[in-house]
């Protein structure tokens, strides 16, 4: 059995140096070179996609935004399960048609929530807009 030598992690230890080196001689070169005194209110105020941030810092959501949120994971679950169940599907057929049939019940189960989702109007966007910010 051969035993690890020290000079097998010289070359380790020499990228962990460089690595170190670069980071510290950046961080040092950004602070030194870097343009400082050029402060204004302007640059300490958060950017927030291209517009000035006016009114509360927590703003309130709309229960709608959750419940659209939530529907989006349901519905992808629901994806990722049918995928799986048709990678395995042929390979499953020995069983009968017990693997259909439990395909079938499961999205069945999910149309009918599908259905309760509708009558909520959970999908429908314009039903009720977001309130605007109030400052």
């Amino acid at each position: 059995m051969l035993q690890n030598l020290p000079q097998d992690y010289v070359p380790v230890f020499m990228q962990i140096v460089a690595g170190l080196g670069f980071a510290v001689t950046t961080l040092a070169a950004s602070v030194l070179l870097g343009k400082r005194g050029r402060d204004s209110v302007a640059k300490d105020i958060p950017y927030e996609c291209g517009k000035d941030p006016i009114g509360p810092t927590h703003s309130r959501f709309s229960v709608k935004f959750y419940l659209v949120a939530m529907l989006f994971i349901l519905f992808d679950i629901e994806v990722v399960f049918m995928y799986t169940w048709a990678v395995v599907y042929r390979e499953m057929l020995h069983h009968g048609l017990f693997i259909f049939y439990s395909m079938f019940t499961f999205i069945g189960i999910l149309f009918v929530g599908y259905l309760y989702a509708l009558k909520k109007k959970a999908f429908d966007w314009t039903h009720n807009p977001t309130p605007a910010i109030r400052s």
